[in-house]
């Protein structure tokens, strides 16, 4: 990328506090680089949200997503297929997790997370990035002050995949000629910048997961970026590697198409299946027909989960592509051996069910589950994956918008609803966006989920089960408010201020979205401006 291709003076302005262990992270090169970044994509970027909006609106009349007629010669193309993964990613077993090789424990992969996991306050994407820089050298070490153990890494340290920001998001602490510039132009941006060089020491190169795409258009652009990136620095293209995160039902008809645009840079699909399930429920908000049942009902042996699972496996192995398993949610169940072993057992046929299907690796949101899903993997995959196998495929468009009719909505339901949304925005608010509650760790995706299925009942007025009745916006304001007060108290009692705060605002951020004329895009694009101004 030659900086001829900026046709205005660049200025590049930092908003956030700067303390000298950041000033190597916002070097003058690094801040020009984003600049460039931001002046050759920006507007793309922008012109592909509009489409975002525009498809909406079309969704919302009644025309159903399907296979593009324009694209079908990708799809009909049998020669193709990505370019062969590297040597370091054959093996994807666990994602976020470890591997046991000869009764040690070792990692494989490991997924760092600027995205659902992680609250973006400026202190969170700045360091993240110091904690990047400094394990890609592996200098990075922690000691805790309670007790005084130290951490550092292993001499074998697992393959980095980093998840950068989605399209929909901006870094508001930084701009370029007064605008706000892409955040995941800023997360992919710091990290490719001051990096890629010290991986390609090691025979690597920088990897990436990219999330919440809608489109092929979307994954082009991506992979315009990576092109710009390379060449800007003197790098060889294709050095770049990247696992696009299937987590919408638009893009769940275009798989073909986004392994084409990144076919030089792809090392495969995941199963996103929380935020595919809040896209589905999203993309659908507008249909009474398509009205879900309560969350825990929608899992994936959910019809249209399962189609999307087996559409993916056979698109990927087809394509010579990793096809990767979604994340066990759940996490260990301390002093309580009964519900312990009932986790333990949903994370075995979880894992089970992933592995026949035909995936490559899984994902997991704890160590603890580490051994429970290699040793599924293990017994049924030995090989370090299965791309080889590509299993026959005769999935269409209706299955793959086959709506969820297993289950009910339920007052019960409603609430756990209304309780993890304000639980998540609360701690997200405080500079936290992963949180454990009954039994499970609970991201942003999660969240989402809550939120639109409570605002789908409302608009539609759905009967709950259990009660008769319907459930009203003015149902979910008591509700929301009624909860609201009662986690406020009980941070009161604690004396936890900062928590008392975040609850009464998120109270109301919760409240409003749940209960708006028109649906909210994204929780985390409402409350992101509550924490700039914390910042």
């Amino acid at each position: 990328m030659d900086a001829s291709c900026v046709t205005a003076a660049m200025d590049v302005r930092v908003h956030g506090a700067v303390l000298d262990h950041h000033r190597h992270i916002l070097s003058p090169g690094a801040l020009r680089f984003l600049g460039i970044l931001h002046s050759s994509f920006e507007l793309r970027r922008q012109s592909l949200l509009a489409a975002r909006v525009a498809r909406q609106a079309e969704f919302d009349a009644g025309l159903d997503p399907g296979f593009r007629a324009e694209t079908a010669w990708i799809r009909d193309d049998a020669a193709w297929r990505v370019r062969p993964p590297p040597e370091d990613l054959l093996d994807r077993y666990v994602c976020m997790s470890i591997k046991q090789e000869n009764g040690v424990f070792s990692s494989v992969t490991y997924m760092a997370d600027l995205e659902d996991s992680t609250s973006p306050t400026w202190a969170n994407v700045v360091e993240g990035q110091v904690n990047l820089y400094d394990a890609t050298r592996g200098t990075i070490a922690y000691t805790s002050a309670a007790t005084g153990k130290a951490y550092k890494l292993n001499d074998k340290t697992a393959v980095l995949l980093v998840r950068p920001r989605g399209w929909h998001l901006d870094e508001a602490h930084v701009t370029v000629n007064g605008a706000r510039m892409s955040a995941a132009l800023f997360d992919f941006g710091l990290y490719f910048f001051h990096n890629h060089h010290v991986l390609a020491v090691k025979g690597s190169g920088p990897c990436f997961y990219l999330p919440k795409m809608e489109s092929h258009l979307e994954a082009r652009l991506w992979n315009d970026v990576f092109n710009a990136a390379q060449d800007y620095v003197g790098v060889e293209r294709g050095t770049i590697r990247a696992t696009a995160l299937l987590e919408t039902i638009t893009a769940a008809f275009e798989m073909d198409e986004i392994l084409y645009e990144l076919r030089d840079h792809s090392t495969g699909l995941n199963c996103g299946r929380w935020d595919y399930i809040f896209s589905f429920i999203k993309k659908m908000r507008a249909r009474r027909a398509c009205v879900t049942p309560d969350r825990k009902h929608i899992g994936m042996t959910a019809p249209f989960m399962r189609a999307y699972v087996e559409l993916l496996v056979h698109t990927c192995h087809k394509r010579g592509a990793h096809a990767m398993g979604g994340m066990a949610a759940q996490i260990p169940v301390k002093h309580d051996p009964e519900l312990q072993e009932q986790a333990m057992a949903q994370v075995r046929a979880d894992k089970l069910r992933e592995v026949e299907a035909g995936h490559d690796g899984t994902w997991v949101a704890h160590p603890a589950l580490v051994g429970v899903a290699m040793d599924i993997f293990n017994e049924h995959m030995p090989q370090p994956n299965q791309i080889d196998k590509v299993p026959p495929c005769s999935v269409t468009a209706s299955d793959l918008l086959a709506v969820p009719t297993l289950g009910t909505i339920t007052s019960a339901g409603l609430t756990e609803n209304v309780d993890v949304c304000l639980e998540y925005v609360a701690a997200w608010l405080s500079g936290n966006g992963c949180i454990p509650m009954n039994h499970k760790m609970e991201d942003a995706a999660t969240a989402e989920i809550s939120r639109v299925q409570v605002w789908q009942w409302a608009e539609h007025e759905a009967v709950m089960s259990d009660t008769g009745t319907a459930v009203t916006r003015d149902i979910v304001k008591q509700l929301v408010s009624e909860r609201g007060v009662k986690f406020q108290a009980e941070a009161r009692e604690s004396g936890d201020v900062q928590r008392l705060r975040s609850f009464a605002l998120a109270t109301k951020l919760v409240r409003d979205m749940m209960t708006a004329p028109q649906l909210d895009e994204f929780l985390t694009s409402i409350a992101y401006n509550h924490i700039v101004t914390a910042a």
